[in-house]
């Protein structure tokens, strides 16, 4: 059976140590000219378009406010972020490197991101560990205000890509949040869940993935998850 597989970045693939979420403040901050307070607020499984909404709402702000200032607000991240990420080492989870390899050398396999980055930040960051050559297309947090609009257009970009429309348990969403677990739900799309990010493994399993690991370290059994 053919395999859509699709991963998210951050604290699925690697870590970079908070310099997004940071540059990311600072631009809305200087965009809109405003202190953003992101005390108590979890960025976690979220597109970086709801981050910029949510935000920008608890201080006062309205969605229409945004939208217009969007491609601004993305300009002015980048221009942080890039030589912080420069800067940083980020850290490489368990397993990636090798699963990665091992899904390569399957002919039936399509691999891809489902992120809530910018598109251009989710190629920097893969780009910054040598880790972009394996994923040939991608859903990014430009693209839409909800992790749960992702994966649709994961799937129609893998339409265009081979010709092959991906339907329920052929699609396979990794990630390590509970929004990554239930964004494919109503695709019927497979998800497993690593407890390599902010959720423990009991958070996670209260989400019901299809799978749930501590890491992706063990390729073997990841590879069978994802192809049973």
């Amino acid at each position: 059976m053919e395999r859509l597989v699709l991963f998210d970045i951050d604290g699925t693939i690697l870590n970079v140590h908070g310099v997004g979420s940071r540059a990311l403040l600072a631009a809305m901050e200087a965009v809109f000219e405003r202190q953003i307070d992101p005390a108590g607020y979890s960025m976690s499984g979220k597109t970086d378009t709801q981050i910029v909404v949510e935000l920008l709402e608890r201080t006062g702000g309205w969605p229409g406010e945004v939208a217009p200032l969007l491609p601004r607000v993305w300009d002015n991240y980048l221009e942080r972020f890039t030589p912080a990420l420069a800067a940083c080492h980020p850290h490489v989870y368990a397993g990636i490197v090798p699963l990665l390899a091992a899904l390569e050398n399957r002919s039936e396999v399509v691999i891809g991101l489902l992120t809530g980055n910018v598109e251009p930040a989710a190629w920097l960051k893969l780009r910054r560990v040598d880790l972009a050559e394996p994923f040939r297309l991608g859903a990014f947090g430009d693209a839409a205000p909800e992790r749960c609009l992702l994966p649709e257009i994961a799937v129609e970009n893998a339409r265009k890509l081979t010709g092959h429309h991906f339907r329920g348990k052929e699609i396979v969403i990794i990630g390590d949040t509970p929004n990554d677990v239930a964004c494919g739900r109503h695709l019927g799309a497979k998800s497993i869940a690593v407890a390599t990010g902010r959720f423990d493994e009991a958070q996670l399993a209260s989400h019901r993935p299809d799978h749930l690991f501590l890491d992706l370290g063990d390729t073997e059994q990841a590879l069978a998850a994802i192809l049973d």
